[in-house]
């Protein structure tokens, strides 16, 4: 089982979407947490879109890069461009990817087309495996 890492800013909607898409598509393939360069909340649109696709999140919470070791995780996958704010050996592991979606907290009517982008890339990162 490959251990993947999805990063953001504040861990709050498109990383929490991809752990969603991640543990619900991935299941037997991957182990699968996100974490925010610092932590917030889950946002409620989040929530909201996710469910939309016929996902939970309510139980995930956000969490700070911080609380986790680099050498834990084989992939890492940054979704908001953050990635040359990550400390080197994070973006020094097996695989690194550095998504740059949108962020749909400055635009909430996005949630539902970057939702669909994250479940794209999700999918094809999993078949990758």
């Amino acid at each position: 089982m490959k251990r993947v890492m999805f990063v953001c800013k504040k861990n709050s909607a498109r990383s929490q979407m991809a752990e969603g898409f991640a543990r619900h598509l991935g299941a037997d393939k991957i182990e699968v947490t996100s974490s925010g360069l610092e932590a917030s909340t889950v946002r409620p649109e989040a929530i909201a879109t996710m469910k939309d696709a016929g996902i939970d999140i309510t139980s995930q919470t956000s969490k700070a890069l911080s609380e986790f070791q680099p050498e834990d995780f084989d992939i890492v996958i940054s979704l908001c461009g953050c990635g040359v704010n990550l400390p080197p050996e994070w973006v020094k592991r097996e695989v690194f990817a550095d998504w740059q979606l949108d962020d749909p907290a400055e635009q909430p009517e996005i949630f539902p087309r970057v939702r669909e982008e994250v479940r794209d890339r999700v999918t094809k990162l999993i078949a990758s495996i």
